[in-house]
């Protein structure tokens, strides 16, 4: 699979209509990814997909999957996304017993690996790994519902990631989740993010291919000017 360019836009399959979730993935063939939150009602206070809804959607969506687990135990658990075919699975540093080895096990299946950080988890906590990741995801609200407003606080944090990152001469794709769109994806791009989950801004709006392409080209223009 040839990956995308940056910046890539991820819309939310959260913000999606459950019902008609395959004319729905249709609608944003000319995003990057599909973004699937799968949360477990423990880790976050809500519940969404499983692995059988996950595999329909892997089975039906015409470009590769995102998924990020907002679960505990995600040691047992994150493997079996990555063999259902998903392109990217993403677990949270909160709730993994051995971020590294979980990494290098979704790697040996053929999936990105990525890890996730809430709003009040220390960007610190991940430099010593950062080799052992595709993508580091910085948490733009608190896990668990979509609508929350994007919290500018997280930027210091996610520039603080991008240098490190730099420093050690590790490459991996900088992605922020919560409260993206037309008004504040600039200042993620800004910050250094390249990968962007947006629901409502996408499935909101009139024209959902319009808006894909507007989110993308704000974000590579704040990018060129930072």
């Amino acid at each position: 699979m040839s990956l995308p360019e940056a910046p890539r836009i991820n819309p939310s399959i959260l913000s999606a209509d459950f019902v008609n979730m395959q004319a729905d993935l249709a609608r944003i063939a000319t995003a990057d990814f599909a973004h699937v939150d799968v949360m477990d009602n423990h880790f976050v206070p809500n519940l969404t997909f499983g692995p059988q809804m996950v595999e329909r959607i892997q089975a039906t969506s015409p470009i590769p999957l995102d998924v990020h687990l907002m679960i505990d135990d995600p040691d047992r658990w994150a493997p079996g996304y990555a063999e259902l075919g998903a392109a990217s699975v993403t677990f949270h540093l909160e709730a993994a017993a051995d971020p590294t080895a979980l990494a290098r096990r979704l790697r040996d299946i053929g999936a990105r690996a990525g890890i996730a950080i809430k709003p009040g988890t220390a960007g610190e906590s991940l430099y010593d790994i950062l080799d052992e990741f595709d993508q580091i995801l910085v948490m733009t609200v608190e896990p668990g519902f979509g609508g929350q407003g994007f919290m500018p606080e997280t930027m210091s944090k996610l520039r603080a990631l991008v240098a490190e990152a730099r420093r050690r001469g590790s490459n991996p794709w900088f992605q922020v989740d919560g409260g993206i769109s037309d008004a504040t994806i600039a200042q993620a791009a800004e910050a250094g993010a390249d990968t962007f989950v947006a629901g409502s801004a996408v499935y909101g709006a009139n024209s959902i291919e319009a808006a894909i392409a507007g989110l993308r080209d704000r974000a590579r223009a704040a990018s060129l000017e930072s």
